[in-house]
């Protein structure tokens, strides 16, 4: 049984809806994020990334910074920048991307589902990404950026998302990467009673992306319990700031790989060690993996499909992940990269930037890239049952959810 409640949403006014809405905070660097702040006093990124309000010297983790976050949210609502809704509701969060349509509802998810393993992980958070956000969540006594949440298709709420996307929606606007967003509210007794019941009848919920956030959501909803020892379980900060996705709407892009070196490994060399684990075929122009099992490579100016052989593949929900393979076989055992996710000699580049990407980054400062084929859906769901981890970098979810757009306040 899973706990999905309606809320009282902050959100934009309508006329303004397109100034506020911002990429999530951690898609910015320091730099990048000062830079897009300045361009509009009212895009939440000045929320979202307070040390935007001050020096850029300035000590980016001071208290006073995240006390700016909780003034500038307060000051937007009282300025009637955000207006907030009488009565509790559902809403709906549709993006468009290269004409594909995903349609979440919005709503709060249970912090009690969440440390029961309802709500499920298929990544572990780092202690200091989660000190940032603990922080700002309890600043501004509302969580600001909703946490991607996935669940198996349900026929009730499909039908309650169709008829409500009749009706004329509460924005839609396109932003400059060209991405659609539209929303409405629902607000009918009937339909949200419906919605609370077909979520009732689900019984696991998982986290696609925003792994961070959430863990930071409970953490300061645990410390709000502590806090207040006489509350009953139905307080604002028991509940999280979620959008929640059937499974069959969404689309995993590629993450992709790319070493600086080959390890002192000339590149024939480098070559003959992956035939060990995989088939090698050169292609005759660039081309993405056609499969799983299969990735294609990019070294000394041609293209590979690389087919792993039929003895390395598993049927363990982790290590037969292509990612796990390829890790497990070549980049620790030939490039010597142990740690992924920490070391330098590796990055990692989102399918949406396309293979030519991955050639300009060969051709001009790296040795090796590797394009691996998506990860899947059903993939997550199973690493996730399982109560594993993936490998670091093994999804990368297009397109991405704008914050500011709903703000779930966590205090009266």
């Amino acid at each position: 049984m899973t706990d999905i409640r309606p809320f009282q949403a902050v959100r934009p006014a309508a006329h303004l809806v397109s100034r506020v809405a911002a990429l999530p905070y951690d898609v910015y660097s320091r730099q990048e994020a000062y830079e897009e702040a300045a361009k509009d006093r009212l895009s939440f990124l000045n929320i979202d990334r307070p040390e935007t309000q001050f020096e850029r010297t300035h000590d980016m983790y001071a208290p006073e910074v995240y006390r700016k976050a909780g003034e500038l949210l307060h000051e937007r609502m009282e300025e009637h920048v955000f207006i907030q809704d009488e009565q509790e509701c559902y809403y709906l969060y549709e993006l468009t991307m290269n004409g594909r349509t995903q349609t979440g509802l919005v709503g709060c998810a249970s912090i009690d589902d969440y440390t029961g393993n309802i709500i499920k992980k298929h990544e572990n958070t780092r202690p200091e990404k989660e000190s940032d956000r603990i922080r700002h969540v309890d600043a501004c006594s509302a969580q600001t950026g909703p946490i991607f949440l996935a669940y198996r298709r349900d026929d009730v709420i499909s039908e309650v998302t169709e008829r409500t996307k009749q009706s004329v929606p509460l924005f839609d606007f396109v932003t400059p990467d060209q991405v659609r967003h539209r929303g409405w509210r629902i607000a009918d007794s009937e339909e949200i009673g419906a919605i609370k019941e077909a979520f009732h009848r689900i019984h696991e919920i998982y986290i696609a992306d925003g792994h961070h956030r959430a863990a930071s959501a409970v953490r300061v909803g645990l410390k709000r319990r502590e806090e207040h020892q006489g509350y009953d379980g139905r307080e604002e900060f028991n509940y999280f700031l979620s959008v929640l996705f059937p499974d069959d709407e969404l689309l995993i892009l590629d993450y992709n790989r790319v070493v600086k070196d080959l390890n002192g490994l000339t590149q024939q060399q480098f070559l003959q060690r992956v035939a060990e684990t995989c088939e090698v075929q050169k292609c005759n122009s660039r081309q993405k993996p056609r499969e799983k099992g299969c990735m294609t490579m990019y070294l000394g100016g041609d293209w590979y499909h690389l087919r792993i052989r039929d003895q390395f593949r598993s049927s363990d929900p982790v290590e037969g992940l292509d990612v796990s393979v390829l890790q497990r076989k070549v980049l620790f055992p030939v490039l010597g990269i142990r740690d992924p996710k920490n070391d330098c000699r590796i990055d990692f580049v989102g399918g949406r930037r396309g293979l030519e990407e991955l050639e300009h980054r060969v051709n001009s400062t790296d040795a090796v890239a590797f394009a691996m084929y998506p990860t899947s859906i059903r993939e997550l769901f199973d690493v996730a049952d399982a109560g594993r981890l993936m490998p670091p970098k093994s999804t990368w979810f297009e397109p991405k959810l704008l914050s500011g757009l709903f703000i779930h306040m966590i205090e009266p």
